[in-house]
């Protein structure tokens, strides 16, 4: 991610707001990222749910990572 990102995570069945830093590396698990969706991303060894703007504005697309 280029900035920092909102990232949804569910801890004990309750969805709690985090940050992605900044240069951090998510994989998008499930979801095309059209529209303005969440979608599950695997982040830092975690599922969290982002939104697909987010990642479009913000990240970079990396090749095989």
């Amino acid at each position: 991610m280029q900035s920092a990102t909102l990232a949804i995570i569910n801890l004990e069945g309750q969805n709690h707001p985090t940050t992605v830093p900044s240069g951090a590396i998510v994989r998008v698990i499930d979801g095309p990222l059209d529209g303005n969706r969440l979608v599950d991303v695997a982040w830092n060894g975690k599922t969290v749910m982002m939104f697909t703007t987010d990642i479009r504005d913000r990240g970079v697309w990396l090749e095989n990572v």
